[in-house]
């Protein structure tokens, strides 16, 4: 299969390069067909767009929403969305006026363990204070010296338990999926493997996502071990959910994949691509 990368992010959310930059980097791996999917915004896909036709790349728009469900944090990215459909823009802008607030939080748990001038250093990082994340705040920590690196920084702080994480209530499941779906598009339980999650659990999470109108799961993902694409390239057979593919790519040296690399789908999965031909947008000529 040729290169198909539907999760990645821009600096329109939590990534380094910009809508352009960051599909000119793909482009380097001649893909078959791109989607951006930043954070809980839309507001990059325009300029990624247009940046994909002038390589002639075929692309989706795409978004990732930011989810609570129980007591879980899960991303759900939409693929084929209509980027201005009125319900989608609302839900979206309604998660984005939570994010500065908790970032104030996460600056003070920070100061608090001895490490001052957090959320004024991860601003630095930030384009939109909107759109202000725990990505912002790891950048900032290994800037200035306070952690080695971003693996580093997720083992010591801004995960469960420890300084920088503030718990927060996102977007339901139900709505999430439901204004993805209600935009034209198709939803999937971004990077699954990531959760902590055990098999009964993760089967619930299934369910309860199908049960909203959600269609697909990732499998191939640059998170995602040899075996984690495998067990849930099953889970996917299982319960009829289509497949998908994305790098997850933030920026240069971050994480397991760079944007345009992605592995090839098991031979029993569906690929979700094949679902959104009516929602791609071709190159002219």
């Amino acid at each position: 299969m040729a290169n198909i990368d539907l999760h990645f992010h821009s600096r329109t959310s939590d990534g380094a390069l910009t809508p352009t930059e960051v599909i000119d980097r793909a482009a380097a791996r001649a893909p078959s067909l791109l989607a951006l999917t930043d954070h809980d915004c839309t507001g990059g896909l325009a300029e990624a767009a247009a940046a994909a036709a002038r390589h002639g790349i075929p692309f989706l728009n795409g978004v990732e929403i930011s989810a609570t469900w129980g007591r879980h944090t899960v991303h759900i990215v939409g693929l084929g969305i209509d980027p201005d459909e009125p319900a989608l823009a609302v839900g979206l802008k309604s998660i984005r006026d939570g994010r500065l607030e908790r970032a104030r939080l996460m600056g003070a748990s920070l100061e608090a363990a001895g490490i001052a001038g957090c959320f004024e250093g991860a601003m630095r990082w930030c384009d939109n204070p909107e759109m202000i994340s725990r990505t912002h705040f790891a950048r900032h920590l290994v800037d200035s010296g306070a952690v080695k690196d971003m693996r580093t920084v997720f083992r010591k702080y801004l995960t469960p338990g420890k300084p920088g994480y503030v718990a927060h209530e996102w977007a339901s499941l139900a709505d999430a999926v439901g204004w993805i779906v209600g935009a034209g598009g198709m939803a999937a339980i971004a990077h699954p493997g990531r959760y902590d999650m055990g098999k009964t659990l993760i089967e619930r999470l299934i369910l309860d996502f199908q049960a909203a109108g959600g269609q697909g799961i990732e499998v191939a993902c640059g998170s995602h071990s040899l075996d984690d694409m495998h067990k849930f390239a099953l889970h996917a057979d299982r319960h009829g959910l289509y497949a998908s593919s994305g790098s997850d790519f933030h920026a240069p040296g971050e994480g397991g994949r760079d944007v345009g690399h992605t592995e090839d789908l098991p031979p029993i999965c569906k690929p979700i691509w094949r679902e959104l031909e009516a929602r791609v947008l071709r190159p002219a000529g």
